[in-house]
């Protein structure tokens, strides 16, 4: 077992406060990435993931016994909102939770995968009239397009296999829909973003081998965004690696939402040498796909 893990549990007490997980399939990052920063900086926290059959007990559980806050996961990032006492910004627009946050009792929705994206886009001299071709229809999907929306992206479409709910995110921010990218005029894509937020390059799954983009159109992309986490090095991230092409990884956003919580939980936001070990240490944990709810 881990050093950092021992001595963080060495220090429970009465005291202590706890923070959790729900997912339906319960991993190993958000446990190890919090632990360590509580461990490091010496906070009497300890976050713990878990998993429930009856999401409205969960929840209300947070409440009842002082859980200081959730992370959510698929399939709880909706079912759980009619239990919460508000919706914040980052959450309310999208419809979807993935963190919960309990102040005296009173239970906050969040979404720091929203706001993750949202920011590590800001840090990109991006043109907003550039196309987007983004691949997935699921929670997460809605998540990220989203957030490409609100920062002003309007030239986008929405590739994924299912129709109904691909054409619902397209109509819903005004994009295009195509069930395939080889469906698509590459000349009328150059020079634009391509987002995969499908299992497509996830390690441990059918698909793990597949490029989620035709090389094609990652050689003319101008920026290459890989939401998959596990592994860090997909096969879309090695492919715009050996294209020369600028990419913001699956890990950034892993990383970067669970800091968030963080500072929602603890108020407090570590130096980036700190947070940087902290997600080399969960990245050595990986026993489940960081993210589940992704659809093709």
């Amino acid at each position: 077992m881990d050093n950092a893990i021992l001595s963080c549990r060495a220090n429970i007490n009465r005291e202590t406060l706890l923070c959790i997980s729900l997912a339906g399939r319960p991993g190993n990052f958000g446990t190890r990435f919090h632990n360590y920063l509580y461990d490091h900086l010496g906070l009497n926290y300890l976050y713990k993931a878990c998993t429930t059959a009856d999401i409205e007990a969960a929840v209300r559980g947070i409440r009842a016994l002082g859980i200081r806050g959730s992370g959510i996961s698929m399939p709880f990032k909706e079912t759980c909102i009619p239990f919460l006492d508000d919706i914040r910004e980052s959450a309310a627009g999208i419809q979807s939770v993935n963190t919960i946050v309990n102040n005296d009792g009173h239970l906050s929705g969040y979404n720091t995968d929203y706001s993750a994206v949202r920011d590590l886009l800001a840090t990109r001299a991006m043109d907003t009239d550039c196309p987007v071709v983004l691949r997935g229809s699921g929670g997460m999907g809605k998540t990220v397009v989203a957030a490409f929306h609100d920062m002003g992206f309007e030239n986008g479409v929405i590739v994924a296999r299912n129709p109904v709910e691909g054409r619902i995110v397209a109509d819903r921010y005004g994009w295009q829909f195509v069930e395939k990218p080889e469906a698509l005029v590459l000349s009328h894509y150059e020079g634009g973003v391509l987002v995969n937020v499908t299992p497509l390059g996830m390690a441990g799954g059918p698909n793990s081998t597949h490029l989620s983009f035709p090389e094609s159109m990652v050689a003319q992309a101008s920026l290459i965004v890989e939401i998959v986490a596990m592994p860090v090095e997909t096969p879309l991230v090695l492919a715009a690696r050996r294209l020369g092409k600028p990419i913001i990884t699956g890990n950034e956003v892993a990383t970067l939402q669970a800091l968030e919580q963080f500072v929602l939980y603890t108020g407090i936001r570590p130096k980036d040498d700190l947070i940087a070990d902290a997600a080399k240490f969960a990245n050595g944990g990986f026993e489940e796909p960081l993210i589940e709810d992704l659809s093709a």
